[in-house]
């Protein structure tokens, strides 16, 4: 995965392969395939300037990558509410 960064104040709309398309919104990040930065669509934005590509980064949704998505880090379970069954009868 190789993460890009959107530059301008407005919207970027990027064709990727298998006809995909990434909308990026303004001066926000977003992760790509590796293969799809050779792309014209991609290639034609970095030399305007548009969009910079900051490097590889982890997978999508790791936690290794981001610290705050790992749940349970000291062994204590999570409080279950009892669903459906309170209040009065």
């Amino acid at each position: 995965m190789t993460t890009i960064l959107n530059q301008t104040s407005r919207f970027l709309r990027i064709s990727l392969a298998r006809g995909k398309v990434l909308r990026l919104g303004p001066h926000k990040e977003g992760q790509i395939a590796t293969p799809d930065v050779d792309r014209d669509s991609v290639k034609q934005l970095v030399a305007d300037g548009s969009l910079k590509i900051m490097g590889a980064g982890a997978q999508a949704g790791s936690s290794a990558a981001n610290p705050a998505l790992r749940t349970n880090v000291q062994g204590h379970l999570p409080r279950v509410t009892g669903g459906g069954r309170g209040g009065d009868r």
